[in-house]
């Protein structure tokens, strides 16, 4: 599904029209991204929980020539789903 899908989708479910529905998509996850930003948890109960992973710096190594490069540490999104969502997937 597309974020264009979910706009229609949302915009049907709901009655409203497709501009406002994707205001209200883009204001979501705007809000999602600022928590996040932030380094809050953002936990929707019953679809799962958004936060920010921190990773250590490291060696890799460059596929294309195998030279060894550094990798700085960094901050990554990470999603968990949540149990009801699971459940969803498997039925």
């Amino acid at each position: 599904m597309t974020k264009a899908e979910l706009i229609n989708k949302i915009a049907s479910s709901t009655g409203s029209s497709k501009a406002e529905a994707s205001r209200t998509l883009d204001i979501t996850l705007d809000s999602i991204k600022a928590a996040l930003k932030k380094g809050q948890k953002v936990t929707l109960v019953g679809f799962g929980t958004f936060s920010v992973t921190k990773r250590k710096a490291r060696k890799g190594r460059n596929p294309k020539t195998g030279q060894a490069i550094n990798i700085p540490a960094g901050k990554t999104p990470k999603f968990s789903a949540g149990q009801a969502l699971k459940d969803a997937v498997k039925k």
